[in-house]
């Protein structure tokens, strides 16, 4: 189950293969073995957690849940969520308990019944591209913990490569999913502004700032964005337009398809380690 995506683990909590007490349990025993040593998380309450799986398991068994209920999730600590402490990796807002939820918590809580594991480390109120800015200190990437994850996203991006959780909310104002998916060897999406609601996630520059779904793979951020996204009469800055379903052209063909790559981002200036990178991906997609 550690290594399952959304989808499987939707699957095994539809099969009663286990049950979201069971689940959420085995990352909390993850997340106290491996998070000393990583520092993704400076918020962890095993029976917060678990009562929210409790509550999940009773959904599933009533046939009320939606298809990603009792799933765990970590959530960023820009977002205000009831009853947690909500930091944004600041002194300042060390002993702050948020007294309500962020629209992003509500929705992937509250409507689709995500089972929330803690809050991430990040940099202080977002400012920052290693997650060394922390007040609770730095965050080490999983892959070799003498290298950043990135930032200020970074406490997502080492809690879910490290499969600490199966994926995690982070923020993005000028690549703070997108930079920490990529050092982490994830998937991360910062959305069209205005798709996701910026109501109690605490701003850093709100004509910038955006929420958005880090994960393993795209399959996995379509589904959180499903979830996330949405107009919210909060935000005054929110998309009011159709749904989408993020998903829906994961299964098309790729046949055909055409990838454009920015030939400035690859000059003088890029290392010959991440050149070759950039070359062996662009060999697979050829294929």
């Amino acid at each position: 189950m550690i290594e399952a995506s959304l989808k499987q683990l939707s699957q095994a909590l539809a099969a009663k293969q286990i049950s979201s007490v069971e689940l959420t349990r085995l990352f909390v025993e993850r997340i106290e073995r491996l998070n000393p040593a990583l520092n993704a998380f400076v918020t962890v309450d095993a029976e917060k957690s678990l009562n929210s799986a409790r509550a999940a398991d009773a959904r599933i068994a009533a046939g009320t849940a939606g298809p990603l209920t009792g799933i765990p999730i970590a959530q960023k600590d820009i977002f205000c969520a009831e009853g947690w402490r909500t930091t944004c990796g600041s002194q300042m807002l060390a002993n702050f308990i948020a007294p309500y939820d962020a629209t992003v918590i509500r929705k992937m809580e509250g409507d689709a019944g995500f089972v929330s594991l803690g809050k991430t480390n990040m940099d202080e109120f977002a400012m920052g591209s290693s997650n060394e800015t922390s007040f609770f200190g730095p965050v080490r990437n999983p892959w070799d913990r003498e290298r950043v994850p990135g930032g200020s996203s970074g406490g997502s991006a080492a809690a879910v490569a490290a499969r600490l959780a199966p994926a995690a909310t982070g923020t993005d104002t000028g690549g703070s999913i997108r930079q920490p998916a990529a050092l982490c060897n994830l998937t991360g999406l910062k959305p069209t502004y205005g798709v996701v609601s910026r109501y109690g996630m605490i701003a850093f520059a709100s004509s910038l700032d955006q929420g958005g779904p880090m994960a393993r793979s795209a399959e996995d951020c379509a589904l959180l964005l499903n979830t996330m996204a949405g107009f919210d009469e909060r935000d005054s800055t929110s998309l009011e337009r159709p749904g989408e379903d993020y998903a829906r052209d994961l299964d098309k063909p790729l046949a055909g398809l055409r990838i454009g790559l920015p030939k400035e981002f690859f000059g003088a200036g890029c290392a010959a380690g991440v050149m070759a990178a950039v070359e062996a991906a662009l060999a697979e997609y050829r294929k």
